[in-house]
């Protein structure tokens, strides 16, 4: 997969009436430092509503791609695209916000009961997998270059930077 632009992780933490989303863009998929970073913090925009949390998420991750220098060639989020054959997740709501534009590449941390599509990705000798799905690049092609990101431990290092810039560790 070749891509003109650069791409970009994203994540959001939420602290009681705000959320902080952070982006970390960056050229490759080997890269160990981003080329950019970024946070924004923005009222809480919903309340957590189980199955329905795009509705709290997408309008932060929106924010952050509309405050970059130029549209990603892809994006990485920290969660799901697909919940379940044909059943859309947060990824897949942003992936359909982009008019289908940018792909988007989910990277999620722990099982969700029903998904049988997403690619287990195992990294740094952790015994554990990383789950990943995909909208606008086929998911095992997804999971190939997850697996090839920088960083010894099972989560990338620039997915994980970006959860450390949301979370105000920097």
């Amino acid at each position: 997969m070749s891509l003109a632009s650069p791409m970009v992780c994203l994540d959001v933490h939420y602290a009681d009436a705000s959320a902080t989303v952070a982006a970390v863009v960056f050229s490759s998929w080997t890269d160990d430092l981003a080329i950019k970073e970024t946070t924004i913090t923005l009222p809480a925009t919903a309340d957590y509503e189980p199955g329905e949390f795009y509705k709290r998420e997408l309008p932060c991750l929106m924010a952050a791609i509309q405050s970059l220098d130029e549209p990603p060639a892809l994006i990485l989020i920290d969660g799901y695209v697909w919940l379940g054959l044909a059943r859309p997740g947060l990824g897949a709501r942003l992936y359909d916000a982009l008019e289908t534009r940018v792909p988007v590449v989910g990277v999620a941390k722990t099982a969700f009961h029903g998904q049988t599509e997403a690619v287990e990705v195992f990294r740094g000798g952790s015994q554990r997998p990383l789950f990943v799905t995909a909208a606008g690049v086929p998911p095992q092609e997804a999971a190939v270059h997850v697996k090839q990101m920088h960083g010894e431990h099972r989560l990338p290092t620039l997915i994980k930077r970006a959860d450390q810039l949301c979370r105000g560790r920097v």
